[in-house]
């Protein structure tokens, strides 16, 4: 690929020559396609045949899978410290063997408790093997570069649905959930254990310290900070409201009278708009400050939740909504990614985003009950969205004063 092979850039690190290992793009690249699509995708696909063949019912079913998001939640600030250690070689691996082993067990799972294990598994392959590892990985190796490189990894991880959700719904309908999820395990075995094995192996390059990071705080002192918290706080409400507004928009647009193909449409183009908006973030970056871009950004998410709400249609002009959501949700993805080593630079970067990711990632496993629960007592989806842009718009007044001039938090 043009452009990322190894290259000396001494100002950037303070300490000589930055290693680029040619590999590791194009292989995180793919396995963020694979370990997104089958871990994390297949499930919603498969959700209705897991319940036809278990009698499960289809909540008891979706806890296994909200079990294993709190659970890489949890693991995710261990696995950041390591990663801030070690790198990502070893982690990112043995996550990947993880994996190959949590899916058949999920597929041999005899009972509720052996299933919810299983899954549990699966939470801390996907804390060792997601975008937060991946992200550690491009950050320390392309430095200065990294939001070029982080982009390049967002849009292919975008692709991880539209790759294997078909695939997996035509596996599905040749054998059942159980041997499909053999087979996916297997593929992903083929495709991420030796990419991560191989490609990963470079030296681990001392961190670029930033204006902030060099403070003898450390990363446990940061955490304590205003901003950091503050920072957390805005995160957690919004990416609470952007992920129940994805599980709340086919049922909203069936409320406004679409049906239930032309909703399904409407959110597979917010997926198509959320593709455009990591290809503008480079861009947004280079014009603004990263207080300004985040309560912006946060603040364009709660107003397309808002118009959501407000819109009765006609249906086309909620879809159009709908990409406009996913361009801002697409830009999010990469804020988050880069809001660490903006303020802090990327001495901790594991585990300060890490810490910063673990409370939206709760966030977004409670999100679905969450938002049918708060629908139902306010009415129905548009009262929820419009609670959802309330929501941003808290979360955005949040993110003002994340600037690294504020005071120690308490």
């Amino acid at each position: 690929m043009p452009g990322l092979t190894t290259r000396s850039d001494g100002a950037a690190t303070g300490t000589g020559v930055r290693s680029r290992p040619r590999a590791v793009l194009p292989a995180l690249c793919v396995t963020q396609i694979a370990g997104w699509g089958i871990v994390y995708y297949a499930f919603p696909v498969l959700l209705s045949r897991i319940t036809a063949d278990t009698g499960w019912s289809a909540g008891t079913v979706t806890g296994a899978f909200s079990l294993a998001l709190l659970v890489s939640a949890a693991a995710s600030v261990p696995i950041g410290r390591v990663l801030d250690r070690r790198g990502p070689h070893l982690v990112m691996t043995a996550g990947s063997v993880l994996a190959a082993v949590a899916l058949p067990a999920v597929a041999a799972a005899p009972n509720l408790a052996a299933f919810y294990a299983a899954w549990a598994l699966a939470g801390i392959a996907m804390a060792a093997t997601f975008y937060q590892p991946a992200f550690a990985a491009l950050t320390r190796w392309w430095g200065p570069d990294r939001v070029r490189a982080l982009t390049i990894v967002t849009l292919a991880g975008g692709l991880a649905s539209t790759a294997f959700a078909p695939l997996t719904a035509a596996l599905a309908e040749r054998l059942d959930w159980r041997a499909t999820y053999l087979v996916l395990a297997a593929v992903l075995a083929a495709i991420t254990i030796p990419a991560h094995a191989l490609a990963l192996r470079a030296p681990w390059p001392p961190a670029t310290p930033g204006q902030e990071s060099a403070r003898p705080a450390g990363a446990d002192g940061t955490a304590r900070t205003r901003p950091f918290v503050l920072l957390a706080t805005a995160f957690t409400l919004s990416g609470f409201a952007m992920y129940a507004v994805v599980i709340g928009l086919v049922p909203l647009l069936e409320e406004r009278g679409a049906s239930p193909t032309a909703a399904a449409w409407a959110l597979g183009l917010g997926g198509a708009g959320q593709t455009l908006g990591r290809t503008l973030y480079a861009s947004l970056a280079a014009r603004t400050t990263v207080t300004t871009r985040t309560a912006v950004l946060i603040a364009l998410g709660g107003a397309t939740t808002a118009a959501l709400a407000l819109v009765p249609g006609p249906i086309a002009l909620l879809a159009l909504l709908s990409v406009l959501a996913g361009v801002v949700r697409g830009n999010l993805t990469l804020l988050h990614a880069t809001a660490v080593t903006d303020r802090w630079g990327a001495t901790h970067y594991g585990r300060l985003s890490a810490l910063l990711a673990a409370p939206a990632t709760l966030a977004a496993a409670l999100a679905p009950w969450a938002g049918a629960a708060l629908a139902g007592a306010l009415g129905g989806y548009s009262g929820l969205f419009a609670a959802l842009a309330g929501s941003s718009a808290v979360a955005a007044v949040l993110a003002t004063r994340t600037g690294l001039r504020d005071a120690p938090a308490a």
